[in-house]
């Protein structure tokens, strides 16, 4: 009996080593090279593994930007959200690659449909969360565009950037957190957030709305909405706002901060925010005034003098 177990222990000994030396020689075989610059991009990655730069996480990342530098010798669109140009310039050096700088950006929330401003029409009593919201209906408002408030976003936000607020049943972002990864932006199933530049000093101008219907219906669900008048895009003499589908939309990086838009807008629909003063209505107007009647003069003496050189 004692022989049987100690050849028994034996066999199964010898073989583990065989099938274990297989296994050595099989891996050292058929072992596949990787590049050791990823382990070193990886290092200097934040490690959130947040899927912001489009890839699975910070390892894929730094296998894609490898693999970019071989093939293209171009970082290209690859970029982390999350670690900014700070981290992006490391992985450069790690490269031996060039990056042009990119503006931060911080998400914006384009819905100011407040309780008040838009009020209940339907009481829900089923999950709470937006995507199902969505799925099963347009909303407990009059508005089939505007924020669900069941925070989706919030819940996505790995960072804490984002927090519901029960005064107005709107998500609040706080740029202090906010990386721009882009994760509530995909949560939200009614595409209200959105990716913008922060501008200098972090002062920029928004349209807070994505109603597509026209005016009056708009105005008829929510006080607050973006009617497509079309008066912000008359008025702006940098040609930043384009309207479409019954919305006015502001490009960051056109848009000079004249807050001369959200001045003219009758609803309150186009947001400033972190100016140093408050916006004086009444002075932007009066100068918006001047400026169209120094126009006019412009133009009616130019008109003059092409009908003297006419007669001549």
């Amino acid at each position: 009996m004692t022989n049987t177990i100690i050849w028994t222990i034996a066999i199964i000994t010898v073989l583990g080593l065989l099938l274990a030396l297989v296994l050595f020689l099989v891996a050292k075989k058929f072992k596949v090279e990787e590049d050791p610059r990823i382990d070193d991009v990886e290092k200097v990655m934040p490690g959130a593994n947040c899927g912001g730069c489009g890839f699975a996480g910070c390892r894929a990342f730094a296998e894609a930007s490898v693999k970019a530098a071989v093939s293209d010798s171009d970082l290209g669109s690859i970029f982390c959200p999350v670690g900014g140009n700070d981290v992006m310039t490391k992985v450069a050096a790690i490269l031996g690659l060039e990056v042009k700088a990119k503006a931060p950006e911080v998400a914006v929330v384009r819905c100011n449909g407040t309780c008040e401003a838009r009020p209940r029409v339907n009481e829900y009593d089923g999950f709470a969360t937006c995507a199902v919201k969505a799925a099963l209906y347009a909303g407990d408002t009059g508005c089939a565009f505007g924020c669900l408030g069941c925070g989706d976003c919030v819940a996505a936000c790995q960072f804490g950037a984002l927090s519901m607020d029960p005064t107005t049943g709107l998500p609040v972002v706080d740029e202090e957190k906010c990386t721009a990864c882009g994760a509530c932006v995909k949560a939200c199933p009614k595409r209200i957030i959105e990716l913008r530049s922060k501008g200098p000093r972090g002062m920029r101008e928004f349209v807070s709305c994505v109603n597509q219907d026209k005016g009056p219906v708009a105005k008829k669900a929510c006080a607050n909405a973006c009617i497509g008048c079309g008066l912000c895009a008359k008025t702006c003499i940098h040609e930043a706002i384009t309207m479409a589908v019954n919305i006015a939309w502001i490009d960051s990086y056109k848009c000079k901060l004249c807050r001369e838009c959200e001045a003219v807008c009758p609803t309150g629909a186009i947001h400033g925010v972190n100016f140093p003063k408050p916006l004086d209505k009444d002075a932007v107007k009066a100068r918006i005034a001047e400026r169209k009647k120094k126009a006019a003069e412009a133009a009616k003496a130019a008109a003059a003098v092409a009908k003297e050189a006419a007669h001549e």
